[in-house]
């Protein structure tokens, strides 16, 4: 075992607490030098691949996951490094998807019984020492997990299998007494630690990093779930699931970055089904996340100054603003969304413009309410305009900030902010006839005069 024990530590490469600068989305595990990744291919013994193929050099057969499926999650519930090792290199492979492939074979690994939930477990446990609660910890014997003598993180081998037990032998009490002294005089040996540590499983240092690690290959594991059609319903609908990652995005600031990283990423490809209102449903809850924390949770990343947290989370906003239910929710922080994405959009990194757009574009949708504060913000329209003016190399990001300039100017209230940009306008309907209809309609709204039936009952109603 101890062979074994080596062999996967070499696998697993250095800790994973840093993530790239870029974005991950739209690249599924594997396709990049992540340390999950890297333990899958140690573990398969594949280590030379072909240079003819484009994707995972290790091919698994269809029929492997239903054949162990109870295998994998017990092996996930076990606590036991070996197991877990193995069975997170598995649902890596198992759940590795090219962006644009279409798996015949692929298996919705999110509907196995009790998956997602034993994947979850291993986060919950990370997050559960990851983050000291007290600053001093007082020393407390060690009572729960008294049965189990190894779980194979850190250095439990080396401290058992001293020849100093932390227990001391029945003998006289004059001994008892000199090892007591010896004990209180002394540093802690290598074995005290495991008895005298607060947890179920006491660590070191480095059993700690080997948590961390596995953490981080858990959320890989549930990103890449995120990618599958199949999966996306019932991972919308588990409360534990979005639980886990809005804590996780909530502690941006302490957390594992690779963590946070992935729990964005999940959170985007399952929003469009996200209702908040599951914050407050009857289902069981572990966590207590509520919908006003978990919108001040994307808040916080969005005024984060990593651009890939940043966009991730304009675009999770600008994807659950489109569900009316969860408008309650985000609309009374909407002046504080339209601020920072009103600064987004003057970042040079066009992607983070675009992600801004977007989610400005599905806000002026909303209602009257969203257009008249989005006009009333400062510099919103002239950076929408210099957005089409230079122009942004994506057309639909062009097109969209133009449909929010028509949005604006249906409100009569905004026609003041709008006027100052008539020149522009027209420079731009003559310039680029893509967008000509668009701003030859914003023209003529902004020059109706007040008795024009449809400015009139825009007015009135508010349509």
């Amino acid at each position: 075992m101890q062979k074994r024990e080596r062999e996967l530590s070499k696998g697993a490469g250095s800790s994973g607490g840093s993530a790239g600068s870029a974005s991950k989305r739209g690249r599924p595990l594997g396709s990049g030098g992540s340390n999950a990744a890297a333990a899958a291919a140690a573990a398969s013994g594949d280590s030379i691949a072909p240079s003819s193929l484009l994707g995972p050099s290790l091919q698994v057969h269809s029929a492997f996951a239903e054949q162990n499926t109870k295998r994998i999650v017990l092996a996930l519930q076990s606590g036991l490094k070996s197991e877990l090792t193995w069975a997170l290199n598995t649902l890596t492979l198992l759940s590795f998807k090219e962006k644009d492939d279409i798996r015949k074979d692929a298996i919705p690994l999110a509907k196995i019984n009790g998956l997602l939930d034993a994947l979850l477990q291993v986060i919950d446990d990370w997050r559960d020492i990851s983050l000291p609660r007290v600053l001093v910890k007082t020393p407390r014997v060690r009572l729960l997990g008294a049965n189990s003598a190894v779980t194979g993180f850190g250095n439990e081998y080396e401290a058992l299998s001293k020849n100093d037990s932390a227990h001391p032998s029945s003998g006289s009490n004059s001994n008892n007494k000199e090892a007591s002294l010896q004990r209180s005089s002394t540093k802690p040996r290598p074995s005290d630690w495991w008895f005298d540590e607060d947890g179920l499983f006491n660590m070191d240092d480095e059993g700690r990093a080997e948590k961390q690690l596995c953490a981080v290959a858990a959320s890989n594991i549930i990103r890449n779930f995120s990618f599958m059609a199949e999966n996306e319903v019932i991972m919308a609908q588990h409360r534990h699931c979005l639980e886990t990652l809005f804590q996780c995005i909530e502690d941006f600031a302490k957390e594992d970055e690779e963590l946070v990283t992935n729990a964005l990423e999940t959170a985007v490809n399952l929003a469009h089904l996200l209702d908040l209102r599951i914050f407050s449903s009857s289902k069981p809850s572990f966590i207590k996340i509520t919908e006003k924390r978990a919108v001040q949770a994307i808040m916080g990343v969005l005024g984060s100054t990593v651009k890939a947290w940043h966009c991730a989370a304009a675009e999770l906003l600008g994807r659950l603003v489109i569900n009316p239910d969860n408008e309650p929710f985000l609309l009374p922080f909407a002046p504080q969304i339209y601020k920072r994405l009103v600064d987004i959009m003057s970042l040079p990194a066009q992607d983070a413009q675009g992600a801004a757009v977007g989610a400005l574009y599905n806000f002026s949708e909303v209602n009257m309410d969203c257009r008249l504060k989005l006009a009333n913000e400062r510099w919103a329209v002239d950076r929408l305009v210099k957005i089409i003016k230079a122009p942004h190399p994506v057309p639909e990001v062009c097109r969209k900030a133009a449909m929010i300039l028509e949005n604006l100017v249906s409100e009569p209230q905004n026609k003041p902010y709008l006027l100052i940009y008539e020149n522009a306008f027209a420079e731009m309907l003559f310039l680029d006839g893509r967008y000509s209809d668009t701003f030859a309609r914003i023209l003529y709204e902004l020059t109706a005069r007040p008795s024009n039936r449809i400015a009139s009952a825009r007015g009135i109603w508010g349509m």
